[in-house]
């Protein structure tokens, strides 16, 4: 299928490279930015036919899917343009900055017919997908508990444009949030309540990165997130995710059962080492990875996509899943607010098994 994509920042390259020179099932027909000269750039880079404006690309009918990475206060209303022109979206986390936007969206999608999909993908990666497996084997048992830990002191020593980091849809919750909810519900299944609390340690933020080294920001969120995720299948897991920790010594995922304990890698990365430790063996030991998709594999989701397009069935970056993520993380700002638990009403997708037993470039559907 052919590929639009909008947003020739950061994150473009990465995509742009798989998607030109690994994912085989897909072709980048041209790319659209705000700032053309960014556009123009990475087209010529990449050597990328076209170089359109938004309503250039949502016009053009040899274009099946526009991949979003804009920032995220413009993804609901790109989103909507795109799935209103007719054209299968995936975007970059988060799908919006609201679940009812978020709801809009597949609403529009079911009634045209349309797939969306939605970051991060990291999950189809190798050590997430044998951390999966593991649980679903029965490795640790019943899940009972975990926790999990995204800490950091902010964006704005090294990104370029830190701003919207902390910004309304910005924070560690809604920037980093997504991997480590996505990575939890695609381990232990549906989450019904979050009890959360949050804070912030900085009203404003000074850049110290290029090109705007010594420009404040206004911190307009929390910074300093804490919740508890109870799922649907007993399972109780803390989740803190912070831009306010100089220095830490806590694991990203720990997870553990009635039989068992499992260390689960960096869940923003698609390799990483899964570590096992049961009643009869106490110590933790690697458990071999089972896929070949251990590097860096961003633009997986949509090639996936694309085989589920193909193929008629849901897709496992969906905009199901994406949107359980979404009225997650907004239960937590509901919660910190009221002080009490909120429950969560929407149902993720199934994940589909895939064979990964495959080169790379390759995705393949498990009989």
């Amino acid at each position: 299928m052919k590929l639009g994509i909008i947003g020739c920042g950061n994150i473009s390259d990465i995509y742009l490279k798989n998607l030109t020179t690994v994912f085989k099932n897909v072709t980048v027909q041209a790319v659209c930015d705000i700032d053309t000269a960014k556009a123009t750039a990475q087209a010529q880079k990449y050597h990328i036919e076209g170089v359109l404006t938004l309503e250039e690309m949502l016009a053009d009918p040899e274009i099946d899917i526009v991949l979003n990475i804009t920032t995220p206060q413009t993804h609901y209303d790109i989103c909507k343009k795109v799935l209103l022109a007719g054209k299968h979206v995936y975007v970059e986390k988060p799908l919006s900055l609201s679940y009812c936007e978020g709801k809009e969206l597949l609403s529009i999608a079911k009634e045209k017919g349309l797939y969306i999909g939605g970051a991060p993908d990291t999950f189809l990666g190798a050590g997430l997908q044998t951390a999966i497996k593991l649980i679903k084997e029965g490795a640790i048992g019943k899940p009972v508990g975990g926790a999990a830990y995204m800490l950091c002191p902010g964006h704005e020593s090294w990104h370029p444009s830190p701003e919207f980091y902390y910004d309304i849809g910005g924070g560690p919750l809604f920037d980093m949030g997504p991997y480590y909810i996505t990575a939890l519900v695609r381990l232990l299944g549906p989450v019904k309540s979050v009890y959360a609390v949050g804070t912030k340690a900085f009203a404003e933020r000074t850049i110290t990165s290029t090109p705007k080294f010594g420009q404040k920001i206004p911190v307009k969120v929390d910074t300093h997130n804490v919740g508890i995720l109870s799922f649907e299948n007993g399972a109780v897991i803390t989740l803190v995710t912070s831009f306010d920790v100089v220095a830490h010594t806590m694991p990203n995922i720990e997870l553990y059962g009635t039989d068992g304990s499992m260390k689960v890698p960096d869940p923003n990365m698609f390799g990483g080492s899964v570590q096992l430790a049961t009643r009869k063996e106490q110590q933790f030991t690697d458990v071999p990875l089972i896929s070949r998709y251990s590097e860096n594999s961003r633009g997986i989701g949509i090639s996936e996509m694309i085989l589920a397009i193909n193929e008629n069935r849901t897709n496992n970056a969906s905009g199901e899943l994406a949107l359980h993520v979404l009225e997650i993380m907004e239960a937590f700002l509901k919660s910190a607010e009221s002080g009490a638990p909120v429950f969560i009403e929407s149902v993720p997708s199934p994940e589909i098994a895939l064979d990964w037993n495959v080169e790379i470039g390759e995705l393949k559907t498990r009989n």
